[in-house]
């Protein structure tokens, strides 16, 4: 059974649409590549899976379970998006950590807000806080900045911040983690430590979802890719498939260029 699937998903803004009928499927521990010029829509893909945008019409499933349905007549309420959005972790581009925390308070943050709308949270407030703690702390060890825990972010370089930022998305346990071209916004003497956690996570058969230009990162991490072009998917298949043979002319074109 797929982890997610995605069925025929659209997005529209006013009288431009984005995204124009977009399938997929991802299976446990697979990592998915998305790839193709700007304003194809790989980026609102990622926020109409998160529901950071509401898609126009379309099915999206989580371990088989129908989480949304743009045909249901009835709007999803605020606590349902946010509980929905608990099935995925996104990594954006520009980091958005808060800089009046330090790195161990914006990794801690979210579980500990998630926390207080428990039944048992008064009764067992202090255990929590400290199972909470505990687990941001290895994970903050697990992306290898366990040494700048009570750094601020403008104590942090951006290849750092990045790393915080993913911690911050796995302190969740989500089913299905999303990056939105995670490397964009850094210099690229600091692209590979960011490169180097993904892939970590990657071969420890984390589900993941990634927008990027990193065109051979793409190809060895990898499972499966999609090309995007204008709204649709224009192409999938293997790294091998799409980088060495691919079928599509839009696709030999985006990669003829890159490749020059």
């Amino acid at each position: 059974m797929a982890i997610l699937e995605v069925k025929n998903l659209q997005k529209k803004f006013g009288d431009l649409t984005v995204l124009k009928g977009v399938d997929f499927s991802l299976e446990k521990g697979q990592t998915l590549a998305v790839i193709g010029a700007s304003g194809g829509g790989k980026t609102t893909l990622l926020r109409c899976l998160n529901f950071l945008e509401i898609p126009t019409k379309g099915q999206i499933f989580v371990n088989g379970k129908l989480i949304f349905d743009a045909d249901d007549e009835r709007t999803l309420t605020e606590k349902e998006i946010r509980q929905n959005r608990l099935n995925f972790g996104l990594v954006f581009q520009n980091f958005n950590l808060f800089p009046q925390y330090t790195a161990f308070q914006n990794i801690a943050l979210a579980p500990k807000l998630l926390a207080k709308e428990k039944p048992e949270f008064a009764g067992k407030k202090k255990a929590i806080y400290d199972e909470i703690d505990k687990k941001s702390l290895e994970i903050l060890n697990r992306v290898g900045l366990s040494d700048k825990k009570d750094f601020y972010p403008h104590q942090l370089s951006g290849g750092q911040q990045q790393r915080v930022a993913i911690a911050r998305a796995l302190v969740l346990s989500p089913s299905v983690l999303f990056f939105d071209e995670p490397t964009s916004a850094l210099d690229p003497e600091l692209t590979g430590e960011v490169l180097k956690v993904i892939k970590q996570l990657a071969e420890e058969e984390m589900t993941m979802v990634i927008v990027t230009h990193e065109m051979q990162f793409a190809r060895e991490v990898a499972d499966h890719v999609l090309f995007m072009d204008e709204g649709i998917i224009a192409e999938k298949g293997s790294p091998e498939e799409i980088f060495t043979n691919p079928k599509n002319a839009r696709t030999k074109a985006f990669l003829g260029r890159y490749e020059s």
